[in-house]
């Protein structure tokens, strides 16, 4: 319970889109098919807060095109060491929501290595049992909030809010509770209901797979993780609840990607699903939430638990796991972001830089 407290204070603190791993994968079916539109009502009844209403003029919507059926992924990235390798599937967020991943050569290729290393983030650590961490659930819900009873109205500019008036009514619906939220976590929840309605889903799907296959074979899973230690969680908690954060350039970056950038994320969740490489690259990952992690990286809480330099302390950590496994093991296996993977200055070119050689899908 307290992972779950705590890091939904620090899940923006990665460049990358929040992704859920509670989905379990399909398997393949032998028809492809076209996932069907969002249902212009939500499940659950009408209601006068999710009738649709008119996007602004520079918005898309563009569910009704999101791939469905069998699809086969990206190929695999691999890195050498003599007669050691690496092999890394990159991972996209978000993915369409009917697709049906063909994993089989990913799972072979899980199989027959040594250790898997997950993607690298971030796991917050306390030692609080579940009673404790049960009775943190009021303070960590008070700390979502607005400081001094502030609503979103209050807090953003009359023309970012009405933006947000216009998106929480055809995303959200009825919910007002939002209205009293941070505007970084009201920002989160609008990009999730989103991209749930345009057809795709935040679920890990890849890194789901590859965890189940390597549990399945006994096979030893790391996870290249920067610990942070929380003392006193509920202390910690009920200081940021009234602590000013800096997240109107995170909830402004969210709009802006909702109103304008959905046609491009679902253009690099189909050209994941297709494994089409060459149009992820040419399709830019305007990703909102390296801001929106600056926003708590950089508040007095996060500075206080040695977060400031956090991306970097990632990157350092699993390049030196990765350059372990590679030397212990003849065959190692990754998940990997793809936005990551195609960066020029990113894992590969690090590990290229070492002597690594690289193949490309």
């Amino acid at each position: 319970m307290l992972c779950v407290c705590a890091a939904s204070l620090s899940a923006v603190a990665f460049a990358q889109t929040p992704a859920r791993t509670s989905s379990p994968v399909s398997a393949p079916s032998s028809a492809p098919s076209v996932a069907a539109p969002p249902d212009a009502v939500p499940a659950g009844g009408a209601d006068e807060g999710s009738v649709e209403t008119p996007l602004p003029a520079n918005a898309v919507d563009l569910g009704t095109i999101v791939v469905g059926g069998r699809q086969p992924g990206p190929g695999l990235w691999v890195v050498r060491k003599g007669d050691h390798t690496l092999w890394i599937l990159g991972t996209q967020s978000p993915l369409p929501r009917r697709m049906e991943w063909d994993s089989a050569n990913v799972l072979l290729k899980v199989a027959q290595s040594q250790r898997v290393l997950l993607e690298p983030g971030v796991s917050i650590k306390s030692d609080v049992g579940l009673f404790r961490g049960l009775a943190m659930i009021p303070t960590l819900l008070k700390a979502r909030k607005n400081p001094d009873g502030k609503t979103l109205r209050d807090v953003v500019p009359p023309e970012q809010y009405a933006r947000w008036r216009t998106l929480k009514k055809r995303y959200i619906g009825g919910d007002d509770d939002v209205e009293e939220w941070r505007p970084i976590f009201a920002a989160l929840r609008l990009y999730e209901k989103a991209i749930e309605r345009s057809g795709m889903t935040l679920d890990s799907l890849a890194s789901d797979a590859v965890r189940k296959a390597a549990k399945k074979h006994d096979i030893p899973v790391a996870s290249p993780n920067v610990e942070i230690k929380i003392e006193d969680p509920k202390t910690a908690l009920k200081a940021f609840s009234k602590q000013s954060i800096d997240d109107l350039d995170c909830f402004s970056r969210t709009l802006d990607r909702i109103e304008g950038d959905l046609g491009t994320m679902v253009g690099r969740a189909n050209a994941w699903a297709q494994g089409d490489l060459e149009t992820l690259r040419a399709l830019p990952s305007r990703n909102q939430f390296f801001v929106c992690g600056q926003a708590i990286t950089g508040s007095e809480l996060a500075r206080k638990l040695g977060m400031n330099d956090i991306r970097q302390r990632i990157e350092a950590k699993w390049m030196a796991d990765a350059e372990a496994s590679l030397a212990d093991n003849a065959s190692t296996f990754a998940v990997m972001p793809v936005s990551e993977l195609l960066r020029g200055d990113g894992y590969l070119a690090k590990l290229a830089a070492k002597g690594y050689m690289i193949e490309e899908p």
